[in-house]
C-alpha cells in the first residue's frame, strides 16, 4: 500500500472524508499490525477503521507463516481444536488493530474506529447459535470498538436485534437487496428500544449495514447480456445497453434515500434525542471485478455524508492515485430512480440475482473458513512431529 507521489497535493481519501463519508480498509493481517503499516495509513490517508471475513483471515493465516510462532505456542499450552486456535490468533488480530485504533474511536465520540470480527459462517440459519457466538467474541475481544459482524439473512437479523437490545455494537454483512437493508434498520432500531427501555445508554452502540455493490453488477451485467443476445428487437438492445454496470450503483443510491427517509422519520428522531448514533450504510464490494470498468468506478460513484466505504488495499492504493471526489450519491438519486424503473420495466432479475448472491456469498465464506481451519489443523499437526524453533514446549 505505497503512497504516490501526488498524495501530498490532494489525497482523494482525505476529500472523502471531508464529504462526509469514512473510508475503513478491508483487510488485516499480522504483518500490517507488527510494523507501523495500519498506523502510517491512520495518519496519512484518515482510515477510521478495520473490517474482516473469513475469507480474509484464510489468506492472512493459512497463507502465510507470519501467525505460525504464535500457532506453535497455543498448541504447546494444550489448545488443540483448530476453530479454537482461529478464533485465538484472530482475536490477537482484532485486538490489537482495535487498540491501534482506539484514539480515531476516542477523538470521534465513537463514530468510527471499529474493527469487525465476523462469527462463524456455518451459524447463519440459526439466530440463538448467532447471538452465542456474538456474545462470547464480544466478551473475548473486549475492546468497545468493536463490531461483530452477523449476516444479513432472517435469523440473522433477528440476531442483531437481540445483540443490539443488548448493547453489542454489529456489523450486518451480506446485504443485496434493499428490502434485505429495511429490515436490518428496523431491527437495529427495535434493538436500541430494548436496550434503553433495559436502562442502557443507547448512545454508546453503533452498527453499520454492509451493503454489497460490485458483485450486483457482475451477475446483472450477464443477465442483461443474455437478455441482449436473444432479442432481434433494437430498442431493447439499446436500452438494455444502457443499464450495463449501473444497476448496482442505483440499487445502492436508492437504499441510501432509504436510509435518508428512515432516519427522518418521528421514530428515529426520538431514538437521535436521546443519543442514539444512526446506522449507517456501508459500502462493501466496491473493487471493479469487471476489466472494463474503470478500477475505482463504484467508489467514486458512492460519496456521501453519514456513509463507510470499506476498501481492499488495491482500491484504496488506486483510489489514493487517481480519484475523483464528488458528492456523487446526492447527485445521483434521480439517475438511481429511472435505472430501477427500466430494470422493473424490462423484468431483470434483480429480486432474485440479490437473493442468489446472499446464498453464494454465504458459501464462499463458509468454504473460506473451512479451508482457513483445515490449514491450521495441518499445521497443528505437523507442529507434533516438527515443534518450530522458539516455540513454547
Amino acid at each position: 500500500m505505497s503512497m504516490s507521489a501526488s498524495e501530498s497535493a490532494v489525497n482523494p481519501l482525505l476529500e472523502c472524508q471531508r464529504l462526509g463519508q469514512s473510508i475503513w480498509l478491508d483487510f488485516i493481517a499480522r504483518k500490517l499490525l507488527d510494523g507501523d503499516g495500519l498506523q502510517r495509513l491512520i495518519d496519512a490517508d484518515g482510515i477510521s477503521g478495520l473490517t474482516s471475513n473469513p475469507a480474509i483471515f484464510e489468506k492472512a493465516i493459512g497463507g502465510s507463516d507470519e501467525y505460525d510462532a504464535e500457532l506453535a505456542a497455543l498448541v504447546a499450552m494444550g489448545v488443540r481444536d483448530p476453530q479454537d486456535l482461529y478464533e485465538q490468533l484472530a482475536i490477537t488480530d482484532i485486538r490489537r488493530a482495535a487498540d491501534r485504533l482506539r484514539l480515531v474511536y476516542e477523538r470521534s465520540g465513537g463514530a468510527d474506529g471499529y474493527v469487525s470480527l465476523e462469527v462463524s459462517p456455518h451459524l447463519a440459519l440459526d439466530e440463538d447459535a448467532t447471538v452465542r457466538a456474538a456474545q462470547r467474541l464480544w466478551r473475548a475481544v473486549d475492546r468497545p470498538n468493536l463490531m461483530i459482524k452477523v449476516p444479513g439473512t432472517a435469523p440473522g437479523i433477528a440476531a442483531v436485534r437481540r445483540l443490539i437490545g443488548e448493547g453489542i455494537n454489529v456489523n450486518v454483512t451480506l446485504l443485496f437487496a434493499r428490502s434485505a437493508y429495511r429490515a436490518v434498520a428496523d431491527a437495529y432500531a427495535d434493538g436500541l428500544e430494548a436496550f434503553a427501555a433495559a436502562g442502557g445508554e443507547i448512545g454508546r452502540v453503533a452498527s453499520v449495514a454492509s451493503f454489497f455493490i460490485s458483485r450486483i453488477d457482475t451477475a446483472m451485467d450477464t443477465c442483461i447480456e443474455q437478455r441482449i443476445a436473444s432479442t432481434h428487437d433494437d430498442h431493447e438492445r439499446t436500452a438494455l445497453r444502457a443499464l450495463l454496470g449501473r444497476v448496482a450503483i442505483a440499487n445502492a443510491r436508492l437504499a441510501y434515500a432509504d436510509y435518508r427517509q428512515l432516519t427522518a422519520q418521528p421514530r428515529w428522531q426520538a431514538l437521535a434525542a436521546r443519543g442514539a448514533r444512526p446506522q449507517r450504510l456501508l459500502w462493501a464490494s466496491t473493487s471493479t471485478k469487471n476489466p472494463a470498468y474503470r478500477d475505482v468506478y463504484y467508489v467514486e460513484a458512492l460519496i456521501g455524508p453519514d456513509t463507510v466505504n470499506t476498501l481492499p488495499p488495491a482500491t484504496l492504493d488506486a483510489f489514493r492515485d487517481h480519484g475523483c471526489v464528488r458528492a456523487s450519491l446526492l447527485d445521483g438519486l434521480d439517475e438511481a430512480q429511472a435505472t430501477m424503473a427500466a430494470v422493473e420495466h424490462w423484468r431483470l432479475p434483480l429480486d432474485e440475482v440479490a437473493d442468489r448472491l446472499l446464498t453464494e456469498g454465504l458459501r464462499l465464506f463458509v468454504d473460506a473458513h473451512d479451508r482457513l481451519v483445515a490449514a491450521i489443523a495441518a499445521k497443528r499437526d505437523a507442529l507434533r512431529v516438527r515443534p518450530l524453533a522458539g516455540a513454547c514446549r
